[in-house]
């Protein structure tokens, strides 16, 4: 029995380091895809907008003073939205921003072809700031959350030259953190675990060694 413990212990431990390595990765891609358009990357919140980017910024200064938010805001209050432009061109494009209920609760897999026609998501608007030039690079929105629940952020910005229009799709949630909204991804995490180990098992901790 020792024997067999110091034949196969270090090929379970090599296993297991590939294991949470892979982990890692997939709980690190997970947190970046459950914002829609919105990612963490070098600790701060990325909004892409088609190929241009945007430093993007929540606040509940009442509840929680000068404290950021990146995705789900925790209170339902007064809050504010700061979207500082990364790319210089987006300072001469036109961009409108509006906050609308998740009506259809389409959740964290948002596309903005699951929000319904336009009258639909007119309906589902709590705030809208119509397109306009942002010459000082910076976007500030503010709206007054009443109500708990589900909400997406949708941002278009249009090329004044090619007419070219883009757009980004944020989910998130406010008030209390409903994450059942997670539940694909922890399902892919499941998933991924036990193929791992059945692939990395099977070459390593239960071939047995010819002597």
């Amino acid at each position: 029995m020792s024997r067999l413990i110091k034949q196969y212990l270090p090929a379970a431990f090599r296993s297991l380091a590939i294991l949470c390595a892979g982990l890692g990765f997939l709980m690190g891609s997970s947190s970046v895809l459950a914002h829609g358009g919105v990612s963490t990357e070098d600790d701060l919140c990325l909004l892409k907008i088609g190929d241009y980017k945007a430093h993007f910024t929540g606040y509940i200064p009442r509840e929680r003073a000068t404290q950021e938010f990146c995705e789900d805001i925790p209170v339902a209050a007064e809050s504010v939205f700061v979207i500082d432009f990364i790319n210089d061109e987006l300072r001469e494009m036109e961009t409108d921003f509006r906050i609308i209920r998740d009506i259809n609760e389409v959740g964290v897999m948002a596309t903005y072809e699951d929000l319904g026609s336009e009258k639909e998501i007119a309906a589902a608007t709590v705030l809208y700031l119509e397109p306009t030039l942002y010459p000082r690079g910076v976007l500030n929105a503010r709206y007054t959350f009443s109500v708990n629940g589900a909400y997406i952020g949708i941002m278009n910005i249009r090329h004044p030259e090619t007419g070219l229009q883009y757009r980004s799709i944020f989910p998130f949630y406010v008030g209390k953190v409903d994450y059942s909204r997670y539940f694909l991804y922890y399902l892919a995490l499941f998933v991924f675990s036990g193929t791992f180990i059945w692939f990395a098992g099977r070459k390593t901790f239960f071939k047995v060694k010819n002597k």
